[in-house]
């Protein structure tokens, strides 16, 4: 399921022989109209380069990132048909030219979401370095934000507030949960027509490689977060002889029976072990918040606050899917803890203005909201199986809600759509890379992370022969790198600024547990969103 958005945890190469590479697939895998159509585009781009200018206002960036366009095709098997624009931002690597590396691209996941703010990364301390030796590349892919946009309902209904969101929801609930479920499909079908079915991951890697030689980059230089390692997943399967460095920061599991909806699963249950470590934090601080001296006091003072908004949503606009909501964020970045905590306290006595803040729809984030959530799902819905009955998603996550309450209704609701969705599945690709076909990669996971639980790491070490991972211990951070944890960050940057790595895998202690007195500096450490 989608994240919550937020700012959280995120030896030079020879000459740039600009579309010296051809789009080769990997050993074993089929020489198909897609990895032609591939190879295609990509001599194109490199002829074509990325015209970089100002960028527009809706960018809402600085004048001093760079904006333009890659061309890429809305299908690979017809790279001389329909074509579609990709934006694409950068600022220039900020060293002497004898530190220069090349374009270093950066995507946070989603299905959904865009890196063209990643070129301001440059100003925090925790990427400084790597901006000296890099041009950081941000880029919207298809579907998202300005890059052939993807829409399935009107934004101004989108954000509609204040919903339910019942823990056990009953056989009328799910009724009509799952008309509305047909109904977004519907609108996706709709309002994009026959493309809709060329929004994948397979094409995200695709269009990754179009990018890569548009920037004249021989071989890529590029770290995903979240769903961003899966698609990074797939381009090192694919064309493992265009990776130059690559960083799958907070990994999702590549395994082809877990894509998408037993991963959904895996992250319900995950969810619920980090929402235990969010309401262990706040019974420790019981006398800064007073939600309770037990992780199970807490878990009450909670369900008073959700029942007393179902009867009176707080300011007529946040009601108990608008606190959901909110809270699933104390399960993605412990950075929320002190400020949902704090809301949740001076809601119970009284004081409505906090939560309101904190939960309320914001209705001009609406246009971006739905377009990541139609990108989200199309992506999803596409790129394998789902289960078309719901019997068989009532009777898995009726069984999972009774060990996992906190997130699996709401999971369900957010993936229903794809058991009515209309047009071809994909069958999800065997990532897999030989010894020695991939350069070293870096996998970074957090051991208590919940929207990627730590197995997928593990699974995608094994499956990337060569990959070696680093693993925060005991924590649980969705997104680890540039984040505030020191040992992590030096092994990032010993990676993309000397191509070094630990012989198999290292650990890190846990950074620091947010410290409930300062809640201003706790809420929003300015940091890399990810999302998945």
């Amino acid at each position: 399921m989608r994240a919550v958005a937020r700012y959280g945890a995120a030896a030079a190469i020879g000459p740039l022989l600009a579309g010296t590479l051809a789009a080769a697939p990997a050993a074993g895998t089929p020489a198909n109209a897609e990895s032609r159509g591939t190879a295609i585009a990509a001599r194109r781009a490199a002829a074509a380069g990325v015209g970089f200018g100002s960028c527009p206002a809706s960018e809402r960036l600085p004048s001093s990132v760079a904006c333009g366009t890659v061309e890429v095709p809305l299908d690979y098997a017809e790279p001389d048909g329909r074509r579609i624009s990709l934006t694409v931002s950068r600022i220039r690597a900020t060293g002497e030219p004898g530190q220069y590396q090349g374009a270093f691209v950066y995507n946070p996941g989603g299905p959904g979401a865009s890196s063209m703010y990643f070129p301001l990364a440059g100003g925090l301390p925790e990427w400084k370095r790597i901006a000296r030796a890099y041009d950081l590349v941000g880029y919207a892919p298809r579907g998202v934000g300005r890059s052939a946009p993807l829409s399935c309902q009107d934004p101004s209904t989108y954000l509609k507030a204040p919903t339910q969101a019942p823990v056990h929801p009953s056989p009328a609930e799910k009724r009509e949960r799952i008309a509305a479920a047909k109904a977004y499909a519907a609108g996706c079908a709709r309002l994009t027509g026959p493309a809709l079915r060329h929004y994948t991951s397979l094409n995200n890697a695709r269009d990754l490689d179009v990018l890569r030689a548009a920037l004249g980059q021989p071989r890529l230089t590029f770290m995903g977060a979240s769903y961003g390692t899966y698609f990074g997943a797939l381009y090192a399967t694919l064309f493992p002889s265009h990776v130059r460095r690559m960083v799958f920061d907070s990994a999702v599991d590549p395994s082809r029976e877990k894509i998408w909806y037993r991963s959904n699963l895996a992250q319900s249950l995950a969810f619920e072990g980090r929402w235990a470590d969010f309401r262990a934090w706040a019974a420790r601080h019981d006398g800064t918040f007073g939600l309770g001296g037990t992780p199970e006091a807490v878990a009450e003072s909670y369900e008073r606050a959700r029942l007393r908004l179902a009867a009176k949503p707080a300011g007529g606009v946040v009601g108990p899917g608008q606190l959901q909501s909110a809270f699933l964020g104390t399960a993605y970045y412990d950075d929320y803890w002190a400020p949902r905590a704090k809301a949740l306290s001076e809601y119970l006595r009284g004081n409505e203005e906090p939560l309101i803040a904190q939960a309320a729809p914001r209705p001009e984030s609406a246009k971006g909201a739905e377009n990541a959530n139609a990108v989200y799902t199309a992506v999803e819905c596409n790129d394998a199986p789902w289960p078309t009955d719901f019997a068989v998603w009532d009777r898995d996550n009726t069984e999972l809600a009774r060990r996992a309450p906190f997130e699996t209704w709401d999971n369900v609701w957010t993936n229903l759509p794809c058991a009515y969705w209309t047009g071809p599945r994909q069958r999800p690709l065997e990532v897999r890379t030989k010894r020695g076909a991939l350069p070293p990669v870096l996998i970074l996971a957090a051991e208590r992370d919940a929207a990627t639980p730590y197995a997928g790491a593990k699974e995608l070490a094994r499956r990337l022969k060569g990959a070696v991972l680093i693993t925060e211990r005991d924590a649980g951070t969705h997104g680890v790198g540039g984040g505030p944890n020191g040992c992590v960050n030096a092994h990032l940057e010993n990676y993309l600024l000397r191509g070094q790595t630990p012989v198999r895998r290292a650990s890190c202690a846990p950074h620091p547990e947010p410290d409930p007195v300062s809640l201003d500096r706790s809420a929003a450490q300015p940091r890399l969103p990810h999302t998945v």
